[in-house]
């Protein structure tokens, strides 16, 4: 379950936005799987067949730091659209997502993140009333609907395992 803005205010549905879970899973449960391609890239598929390129070779793909990125602005981008949209179509939305990559004891780690809204409505009253919840919008997104923003500001562990032998 997880909670999404309506009309601003937070409600609890079901969570579709990963596509189904695997026969007997837990309703909630969501994955992906990510295969080696070549040397420093990688393909990253859904249970809906989408698909992803990821690399660390410098290329115009997405590397998994950018990637983190973007599920982060992306999260939000669709709890704000949803319920902005309802009253107006936007003219802009745009939504920038950064921060410093870090060495902390040793370690990689992202510090001061920062999600920015470039959102534009027309002029008119249905302009006006999407304008008028916007602000709440980008709020509740980050207190309480955006499940990626909400799991990194939680610190959740991520666990590591090998499937079998090598």
């Amino acid at each position: 379950m997880t909670t999404t803005p309506d009309d601003a205010t937070p409600t609890t549905t079901a969570a579709p936005d990963d596509g189904t879970p695997p026969a007997g899973a837990p309703s909630g449960h969501r994955g992906v799987d990510i295969e080696r391609t070549g040397p420093g890239t990688y393909l990253a598929r859904n249970v809906r067949g989408g698909e992803l390129r990821i690399s660390a070779a410098g290329d115009a793909d997405f590397t998994p730091v950018e990637l983190l990125l973007a599920a982060i602005g992306a999260c939000s981008a669709v709890d704000v659209d949803t319920v902005t949209a309802r009253r107006a179509e936007p003219d802009a939305f745009t939504v920038r997502v950064e921060g410093e990559k870090v060495r902390v004891d040793g370690a990689n780690a992202m510090r001061d993140l920062v999600v920015t809204f470039d959102v534009r409505f027309p002029a008119g009253a249905d302009g006006d009333a999407a304008r008028e919840v916007l602000p709440r919008a980008v709020q509740v997104s980050h207190d309480r609907s955006c499940t990626v923003s909400r799991t990194v500001e939680a610190g959740t562990p991520v666990a590591i395992r090998l499937a079998g032998p090598a």
